[in-house]
């Protein structure tokens, strides 16, 4: 019987090809092991947690970004398994941690962010000259907190019904802006860049930063599951390197930072001088302290915010390690 003849050229190719072939599916599967999917919002100071995605491929991963309108959403989507990642708010954050959400704070990204701005043509000077007045603000955000604290500190009723001293009138971020141009609302208390936008269009106001109640400067927070936290360790610690490497970059290089919000993330909506005031009302950061948390988690109690039937403990869930081995290896303190 003749043995077949095979070409020896034609051998070692299909050899390469196979290898090749065999390679090229493991590169596949550790690409895909190595992607995080994250939430953010669009706001200038989440302007550095959205440029890990830029740089994610020299920290040796793949970051899939996903906007939401509102941390509530983002958080929602956490809940639902499409996120390993999240910044939000850390009332949404807390909110969700309170239902039975398996999550972690595992670090801080910006503080501040928040703004009392009024009608500049009702020259309103004090928080006492809101009676008889509506403010609007976004259901449920840090804002919401932050302006039933302020009303309360200053003895002035509030409901969304009216009857009370304040009327609260819930809207998005964007539409409070338009709100009040139309005047139909008499102030609002805002994130940033909107209320830096509103005050450099002239029809607003500000009337304080409300940072003199128990909260202080809101920290914002980055949520991650605890099933990433736990069972993909090796990849929370890539990404958690990969944020604080982009922090420092956008703390270290105002001008990066500025073309990348003003540019990229909003594609020209906001002005110079709207990043410059956003940015100086929200500095970029890394830390959060259980502290922290447990003070706000208590002020929502007190106010309404979230409505937990049972709170949850700070000190159970906010996890920092990953975020001080990060700091470390940059040599950042």
């Amino acid at each position: 019987m003749l043995k077949p003849v095979v070409n020896k050229s034609l051998k070692n190719s299909l050899l390469a090809s196979i290898i090749l072939a065999s390679l090229s599916a493991l590169a596949g599967t550790a690409h895909a092991e190595d992607a995080v999917r994250l939430g953010n919002l669009k706001f200038a100071h989440y302007g550095a947690v959205s440029y890990i995605k830029e740089i994610a491929p020299k920290c040796g991963i793949k970051v899939d970004e996903k906007v939401f309108p509102k941390g509530l959403d983002a958080m929602q989507a956490v809940i639902a398994g499409e996120l390993d990642v999240a910044a939000v708010s850390s009332e949404a954050v807390i909110s969700a941690r309170a239902s039975g959400a398996p999550i972690f704070i595992v670090a801080g990204f910006a503080k501040g962010g928040a703004r009392l701005v009024t009608r500049t043509d009702l020259g309103i000077k004090s928080i006492k000259e809101l009676k008889g007045k509506k403010v609007g603000v976004t259901r449920g955000g840090i804002q919401d907190i932050l302006l039933a604290a302020e009303l309360s500190q200053n003895g002035l009723s509030y409901s969304d019904q009216p009857g009370k001293d304040v009327q609260i009138i819930y809207l998005g971020f964007p539409d409070l802006n338009q709100a009040l141009l139309g005047k139909n609302i008499d102030a609002i208390m805002q994130s940033e860049p909107y209320s830096a936008q509103a005050i450099n269009k002239g029809f607003g106001t500000e009337l304080l930063k409300p940072y003199d109640t128990p909260i202080g400067e809101p920290v914002r927070t980055m949520v991650m599951t605890e099933k990433f936290y736990k069972e993909n360790r090796p990849l929370a610690e890539k990404f958690m390197r990969c944020f604080v490497e982009a922090t420092k970059t956008f703390i270290d290089n105002k001008d990066l930072a500025e073309k990348y919000v003003r540019e990229t993330i909003f594609k020209g909506q906001i002005t110079k001088d709207d990043f410059i005031a956003a940015i100086g009302n929200s500095p970029y950061s890394y830390d959060v302290s259980a502290e922290h948390i447990q003070i706000t988690t208590d002020l929502m109690q007190k106010y309404g915010v979230g409505k937990m039937a049972k709170p949850p403990v700070a000190k159970d869930w906010v996890k920092t390690d990953l975020l001080d081995q990060a700091k470390k290896s940059l040599n950042i303190k």
